[in-house]
């Protein structure tokens, strides 16, 4: 009687974890087709270059003026 009694508990145990793996994997592909919006996003057109700062290039004028603009 024990044995009967412990192997039914094991298969209870194995089959409610199954159940709740499965919610949370439904739980999860449904949370991730509502938020589609990308975490990171592009603050700058570069990073940190040679001369200029985030959100700056390095571009010469037409005298060879050369000078950090905005992207």
């Amino acid at each position: 009687m024990k044995k009967l009694t412990l192997s039914l508990a094991a298969t209870a145990l194995v089959l409610g974890a199954t159940a709740l793996t499965a919610n949370a994997q439904q739980l999860s592909a449904g949370l991730h087709a509502q938020n589609a919006t990308p975490i990171v996003k592009n603050v700058a057109c570069r990073g940190f270059g040679a001369r200029c700062g985030p959100g700056f290039v390095w571009a010469c004028g037409p005298y060879g003026r050369c000078f950090c603009r905005p992207c």
